[in-house]
């Protein structure tokens, strides 16, 4: 056990944190939701990590994205995968440069007990949907984060069983709302926070 996980142990108990380092999360899109949603996990004890993304770091997502400077021009889930054994050098990241589409995806987060949706374009975010939510596993997504000013908004709605979807669910990043690292980053730590209280209660009914 490192130092991390030795103060995070201040916290959480040695058996959920066990229980938690069992469990595989998906992270599908490594840009302002993934980026900073998989730092909340591995922060707060998840360890197994599958991120898949195919862009590099560029100097427009450092406003909201979880990387620094000297990453611009890299692979996000390799800048990433550093960024997160920073916090916790025992997390298994396995980093995906590469395009999920619907040949590929089943196979790349099959074995994930549950996928976060973190991706910008619609249309993979209902593939994303779809395919994982008919394998029985939790998918947690994002709709309607764009701008500021909109906290009291950003609301987590259960859409059907292992389907949780949040943000305000109207607002698109665009031109008059920019993506800002506030509505951003409150969304990415709510999908966190979702994830994190759906193992804990798997692992309460379990105790």
């Amino acid at each position: 056990m490192n130092t991390f996980e030795h103060g995070l142990k201040r916290y959480l108990d040695e058996g959920f944190l066990s229980f938690l380092r069992s469990v595989r999360i998906g992270i599908i899109g490594a840009g302002g939701l993934g980026s900073n949603c998989a730092v909340h996990l591995v922060r707060s004890g998840f360890t197994d990590l599958v991120l898949a993304d195919a862009d590099e770091v560029e100097p427009s997502n450092l406003n909201r994205q979880h990387f620094s400077l000297a990453q611009v021009g890299r692979p996000k889930v390799e800048a990433l995968r550093d960024n997160l054994m920073a916090i916790n050098p025992a997390a298994r990241i396995e980093a995906l440069h590469l395009h999920v589409n619907a040949r590929n995806m089943t196979g790349l987060f099959g074995s994930c007990d549950a996928v976060v949706e973190a991706v910008d374009d619609p249309r993979t975010k209902k593939l994303i949907v779809e395919t994982m939510t008919q394998t029985g596993r939790l998918v947690v997504g994002a709709s309607g984060l764009g701008g500021f000013g909109r906290s009291g908004s950003m609301t987590v709605r259960t859409m059907r069983p292992g389907l949780v979807i949040v943000g305000d669910h109207v607002t698109a990043c665009d031109i008059p709302n920019p993506p800002m690292s506030p509505c951003v980053g409150m969304a990415a730590a709510m999908q966190a926070d979702v994830i994190l209280n759906h193992f804990h209660t798997i692992y309460k009914e379990k105790a």
